[in-house]
Order: structure tokens, then C-alpha cells, then sequence
């Protein structure tokens, strides 16, 4: 958590655990680093760009309207009618109170009727009535510029009101004006301290009690500068919030909690733009899309779930997503508050060699660097701690130093080594005074240095001198009450600053025309039907991808031929649209060598077809592909983010260890290089037990341009299944062996 950067710490903001945090941070306008295109579509018709709505006077109004306002005593109104009045005397807005028969609500004057409005005055309305739909073309018709529905009763309680939810939106959409709910409430309204400076957190929440405890870190003096209490989203939506805070100069980092995501598109392009601007986006996400609702006849469509898609989309952004509103407290507090990391090494520190040890162990586990600390620095560190004791990281000094001039001395070596960026301190329990020295000299260092230093307060207490004086005193001390809360914290801020040092957004990337493939392609589509692999083949072809030397044959004879062009051995398969998986029907014939094989196997593949009632277009006679690592490449339609790329370990492992990763389109060659990294098999491509190296350039071209054909076919395509690619060896490329597709 971190602390007030206020001069003088209250009692509240003493309470803080804080960190080492920067000075507010100037953003140079988005205009600075990209140029607005706005209007800018794909390939696919769809914006590239996220339009930013400018929340200003929703969030600092001049003047809001209180429709069904009321001073009645026991009156569930009343009590909203009066924290909205004290909120706009805090923001230095003007209330205008609506009510039919009430001349005046706490003693400021009513009007009779929105109608009664001043035109054009009313920069926000709050709207407290049961059903806000009347009211919408009224607010329009006086031009009010935000409303807030709180009444319920809409998508939350099923179909009936899904569909008052949706005559709310199109009432909304065609007035002008934007709203935020229904089913929110005041969380927007809520008293935010002025008296706290530094970096700030924005928060978005679809359930406001969920975003309780990021709130309260006001009283640990953490800055909140926003909260959005999003509810149905009919109109205002996560991504909305995302996009407008991504762009405010206080906003150090952004804290969400989702249920549901209303438009994935809208949301990655949200997501987009606060990466560009270096804004971390640090969300706890629950709930699941229908991905029931989809039937998988290909191994890529079942090889994901809706979550997996999510959890990819978010990293493919980098949006830190995290499990609990702890996490959500302590992770969204350090990456709006902490300064860039000057390196990417962690030291561990403490009294007890027990705890360093238990502690790096759990570092390295989530894939934190710990150096070890060069001869030379070891060196130094032991003429201040026992030769006895390990010094290479994590270090322990024993403890004893740590109560003498030593304890300084050995934290300014450790923040002096070149190759440590963030110094972790566990303190398991208080042990005066050796405790108490060492968190003096932690924050005393603190203060003189740029790089991070956490203190891990292991006591269940809490009440301690040294905890809740000298540690949640500090502003340059990131305190931390978990050893897990300060690694998942530490980990997002070092993997945040690495992303954004390097992001490109895919959206600048992104095929705006068709390519020359597509025509081609788009002939090939049979609406509603599953291509045979021979038409599906000729879809890969169109888009540059690798397929076996192959004829389509109708008959033994024929079939005879093409073996002899296409060169022994081969293999022969059924190919018609109704055909899903060949293999499990014995519609497959590998490895024939003759002529009299040929002849019988296309007897044998007739004769079960006709047996099964399966109609052919013919037998594929094709070239037998032996030697390489079998992959899956496929797209499938996502219900919340379209059509998604997915590739993973194929042929007969696809089926036993589901291993595979998945992306957004549009994405580039480092997401691909990524998705292989994802892959518990990553290693087969590397070649294992003598097998040379596989052509990874080649699956990763493979990849991309099923990427191509995602982003220009997705309207066309319901799933596709390149399975197996054979990938081959080095500098020999790639090849489908068998495909499926779907269209929609």
C-alpha cells in the first residue's frame, strides 16, 4: 500500500503503507503520440481506434439536476438527495431539485418537471425514479449532457429485463446524451480527499461494494481521483472509463473490477490507448462469456475457453490481471505510484536465513530475477556480516548487525549493486529492537535512493511502533502485509514497465483493404456448411499457406495416376463437406507404397463412406509428410472478442494435453514468438533426442497469415483447423497436412 505525500501525515494517512512513489506525472496529450484517426477502420469495417468520451463535466459538473429529489424524512430518496447535495458543494456545482408538487428540497427551490429546466444549463442529471426510460428524450429535449439511472430491475433480472434494458439503450443512443447505469449507484458521488497529493488511482467497478477496500486506501493516504460504479453498462461502458482516465495527467494507474465485459473490441482498444500512454490497467475479472453456447467440430474450438480468451486479451494489452481485491489494493497502489525501475533484479534481505530462503524461493517461483551478487559485493557485505553466513542473494545478515551502524551499511551496498532494482525485506514478526533499527534504516535509505524498496510486516497485530509509526509513515516505502501480495505487486510493476518500453500497438499494423487473397477466398465460403478438405485446402492456398502435393480423384484408375505424379508413398483420404474427422471412421490410408494398395485403399474408403452415409467429392491422393512436430493452427469465434487465433501442440496431442495459447487479431510476430513461449511443448520445436531444430519462422508465418485470413474472413468463418501443421525441419518450411473449416 502506499502513503500520503502530504506534508504533514494524519492520523489516517500514519496508517498508510507506501511506497517509493514519483512526483505526479505530466502526460503529453494522446495528440503527442499518435495521430487521431479516430475514424480509421480494419479490414473488416471495424474502428482501430478507441474514441475517448470527455467525462469532464460528469465527474466536476457546474450544475446537476436531482429528478424525484426529496427532503422527506424516512424516504429512501432522501437520503440520496442529501450526500448529492453535499458532493456538489464539494465539487462547486449548483443543484437544481425536480419534483411536482415539492416548491422546494432542502431549501432549494424545485422545479416542477425536467422542462422546467434551464436549456442547455444541466451538465448532469440523477435520475431517482423506477423507470428513467421516459425521462431520456425529455433530458435530451434540454440538453443535458450526463445521467445516472440507479433503478434495478433491468438485464440483471432476465430476459424480460434484458429487453427493457435494451429500449433504455436505443432511448439513449438517439437522444445524445450519455448515461451511466441502470443499476448503479453513488459510488460516483463519494467524498474523495483533497488533501493528498502524488500519483492517483481511478477506479471502475460493476459492483460498488467490490470497490470498498480500493477506496479506503484513502484513509491509508493513497490518492483516488475517480471512481465509475459502471452497473449494466446500457450505454457508458468499462472501456469508456478506461480510455477517459488512460488520458488525465493525475492518473497514475487504474484499478477495475469486472464482471462482464460489455464490447471485447471496445475494451482492447481501451486497453490500447492506456498502453500507448504508459497507464497500467490492473483488473480483478469475473464471470465467463456463453462459451457453451458454442458447438466445437474443430480441436481448436475446444482447445480454449471464453476465460482463456479474456485472460490472453489482457495480457496481449497489458493489463494486469489479478484474483482478489487485495491483490487489486496492494498491485494497483504500487504501479500508480512507484517509480520506473532502474533494473530488473530482486535482492532479498532479512534477519533470518529461514525467511530469505522461504522468500526468494516463492520469488523465483513467479519468475522474479535474483541475481547473485558479484564476488566483489559478497566480499563487502562480509565485513559487516559473519563469513559463515550466505551473502549471494538472498542475503542474510544473522541478525545482530542489523542493530548497529552494520544494518545501514549493508542495505546501501545492496541498493548500490548495479544489477538490483528492488530490495524485498521480510520481517516475520517484531523483534525489538532489532526490528525497529532495521525498518528505521530501510526508510531512512529509502529516502535517498531511486530504487523500490519493500517491507514485507508479517505480524498479525499491526500495532507496532515500528509498523504503524516509522513504516506507514513513510511515502518511499512500499509496506506490504503478504509475502504473495508484495511478489504479485513487484512482478506487475517490473513485467508493466517492460511491456510498455516496448509496446507497439497491433491497431497501427492492421490491414485496412482486403488482400489479393481474399477475393478468392470469399468464393470458396458455403454459408452455414462445413467445407471438405479438399475446398479447405484450396482456402490455405489462397492465403499462402503450405499444403501437400495432392490431386481430388473419382476413381480407382484416376486415383492410380495421381499416386504416380505425386510420388509414392502416399496417403489417401475421404474428402466431403460432412466429414469432421476422418481418422475416427477409418476414411484415412497412410503410407501406400503401390499400385494394388492404391486401388484397394480407394475401394475401402468408398465402400465406409457409402456404409456410413457419408457423401464424397472424391478421395484425396497426397504426398506423405513423415518428418517434423505436429501443430494446430485454427481460428474460432469468440462471443465476446470475434473471431480468435489459437495454436498448439496437434496431431495425436491435441487431443491428451490441450496445449495450446491464444490471441486477439490484430497482433504481430512478437505475440506469435509469445503464444510458442506459452506452450508447455515449446520444447519439441527446439528438436529433443537428436531431432533437429523445427522451422519455427515458418509456423510463425503460418500463424500470421491465419491471422490475415481471421481479420478478413471472420464474418465467413465460424471455426478453422489446420491440424496437423507439420512443421519440418529448419529452412524447410511448413505444411497442413488436413484441414477443416466451418462457415458461419
Amino acid at each position: 500500500m502506499l502513503g500520503s505525500t502530504h506534508g504533514t501525515l494524519t492520523t489516517d494517512s500514519r496508517r498508510a503503507r507506501v511506497i517509493a512513489c514519483g512526483e505526479q506525472r505530466p502526460r503529453p496529450s494522446v495528440h503527442d503520440r499518435i495521430h487521431d484517426r479516430g475514424d480509421d477502420l480494419d479490414v473488416s469495417g471495424r474502428p482501430l481506434y478507441a474514441d475517448v468520451p470527455d467525462l469532464t463535466r460528469f465527474f466536476r459538473p457546474e450544475s446537476v439536476a436531482v429528478i424525484g429529489a426529496s427532503d422527506a424524512e424516512g424516504r429512501p430518496n432522501t437520503g440520496i438527495t442529501r450526500q448529492l447535495v453535499a458532493w456538489a458543494e464539494r465539487v462547486g456545482a449548483r443543484v437544481h431539485p425536480v419534483h411536482p408538487t415539492r416548491p422546494a428540497v432542502f431549501g432549494i427551490p424545485c422545479a416542477a418537471s425536467v422542462a422546467d429546466l434551464p436549456p442547455g444549463q444541466i451538465d448532469l442529471a440523477v435520475l431517482l425514479v423506477a423507470d428513467p426510460l421516459p425521462l431520456i428524450g425529455q433530458l435530451a429535449d434540454v440538453k443535458v449532457k450526463f445521467a445516472v439511472a440507479f433503478a434495478s430491475g433491468f438485464a440483471e433480472t432476465g430476459e424480460a429485463g434484458a429487453e427493457a434494458q435494451q429500449r433504455l439503450a436505443e432511448a439513449v443512443h438517439r437522444s445524445g446524451l450519455r448515461l451511466l447505469g441502470p443499476n448503479t449507484n453513488l459510488n460516483a458521488f463519494e467524498h474523495f480527499r483533497e488533501d493528498l497529493t502524488g500519483p492517483a488511482i481511478a477506479l471502475i467497478t460493476q459492483s460498488g461494494h467490490q470497490g470498498r477496500p480500493v477506496f479506503s486506501l484513502q484513509q491509508l493516504g493513497i490518492r483516488l481521483s475517480h471512481w465509475a460504479p459502471t452497473g449494466n453498462e446500457a450505454d457508458l461502458e468499462t472501456a469508456d472509463f478506461i480510455s477517459y482516465f488512460a488520458e488525465q495527467p493525475e492518473v497514475g494507474a487504474i484499478a477495475a473490477y469486472v464482471e462482464g465485459l460489455k464490447d471485447g473490441r471496445a475494451f482492447l482498444l481501451a486497453a490500447d490507448r492506456a498502453a500507448r500512454r504508459g497507464v497500467p490497467v490492473v483488473a480483478v475479472k469475473v464471470g465467463r462469456t456463453e462459451a457453451g453456447a458454442r458447438t466445437a467440430a474443430s480441436h481448436t474450438g475446444k482447445l480454449t475457453g471464453a476465460d482463456d480468451v479474456v485472460d490472453a486479451a489482457m495480457r496481449q494489452y497489458g493489463v494486469v490481471r489479478v484474483d482478489g481485491l487485495d491483490e487489486l489494493q496492494d498491485t494497483a497502489a504500487l504501479l500508480a505510484r512507484a517509480r520506473a525501475p532502474l533494473a530488473d533484479g530482486v535482492a532479498v534481505y532479512s534477519i533470518s536465513g529461514g525467511t530469505g530462503a522461504h522468500v526468494a524461493d516463492l520469488a523465483a517461483g513467479m519468475g522474479l530475477r535474483l541475481p547473485r551478487l558479484s564476488e566483489d559485493r559478497q566480499a563487502e557485505l562480509h565485513r559487516w556480516i559473519p563469513e559463515y553466513l550466505s551473502v549471494a542473494n538472498p542475503v542474510d545478515n544473522g541478525g545482530h548487525p542489523v542493530g548497529d551502524h552494520r544494518g545501514r551499511k549493508i542495505i546501501d551496498a545492496l541498493l548500490a549493486d548495479p544489477s538490483i532494482g528492488v530490495l524485498i525485506c521480510p520481517v516475520t514478526g517484531p523483534f525489538p529492537p532489532l526490528s525497529d533499527r532495521l525498518v528505521a534504516d530501510l526508510v531512512a535509505a529509502a529516502e535517498e535512493t531511486d530504487k523500490l524498496i519493500c517491507v514485507v510486516w508479517g505480524s498479525p497485530v499491526g500495532t507496532e511502533p515500528a509498523y504503524r509509526e516509522v513504516l506507514l509513515g513513510s511515502s518511499r516505502v512500499a509496506t506490504f502485509r503478504t509475502v504473495g501480495n508484495c511478489l504479485t505487486a513487484v512482478r506487475a510493476w517490473l513485467g508493466h514497465h517492460a511491456f510498455v518500453s516496448d509496446y507497439r500497438s497491433p491497431f497501427d499494423e492492421a490491414p485496412r483493404t482486403p488482400s489479393p487473397s481474399y477475393r478468392k477466398a470469399e468464393a470458396l465460403m458455403s454459408p452455414g456448411r462445413r467445407l471438405s478438405e479438399h475446398a479447405a485446402k484450396q482456402l490455405l492456398r489462397a492465403y499462402g499457406i503450405r499444403v501437400p502435393r495432392e490431386q481430388l480423384v473419382t476413381s480407382a484408375a484416376a486415383a492410380v495416376r495421381a499416386a504416380a505424379q505425386v510420388g509414392y508413398p502416399v496417403v489417401m483420404k475421404a474428402s466431403g463437406a460432412q466429414i469432421a474427422h476422418k481418422t475416427e471412421l477409418g476414411l484415412v490410408k497412410v503410407g501406400l507404397t503401390s499400385a494394388s494398395q492404391v486401388r484397394e485403399a480407394y475401394r475401402e474408403l468408398t465402400d465406409i463412406a457409402r456404409y456410413e452415409g457419408v457423401s464424397l467429392d472424391g478421395i484425396l491422393v497426397c504426398q506423405m509428410v513423415e518428418q517434423g512436430v505436429e501443430m494446430v493452427v485454427g481460428v474460432t469465434h469468440d462471443d465476446l472478442f470475434g473471431p480468435t487465433v489459437t495454436v498448439g501442440l496437434g496431431g495425436v496431442l491435441v487431443e491428451v494435453l490441450h496445449d495450446a495459447a491464444v490471441r486477439v487479431p490484430p497482433f504481430g510476430e512478437d505475440q506469435v514468438h509469445a503464444m510458442l513461449a506459452e506452450l508447455r511443448g515449446r520444447a519439441l520445436l527446439d528438436g529433443v533426442r537428436g531431432r533437429p531444430p523445427a522451422d519455427r519462422e515458418a509456423l510463425v508465418e503460418v500463424v500470421l497469415r491465419v491471422q490475415r485470413m481471421a481479420l478478413e474472413l471472420g464474418d465467413h468463418i465460424a471455426e478453422l483447423d489446420i491440424n496437423p501443421l507439420m512443421v519440418l525441419e529448419r529452412g524447410q518450411g511448413a505444411v497442413a497436412l488436413d484441414a477443416l473449416v466451418v462457415c458461419r
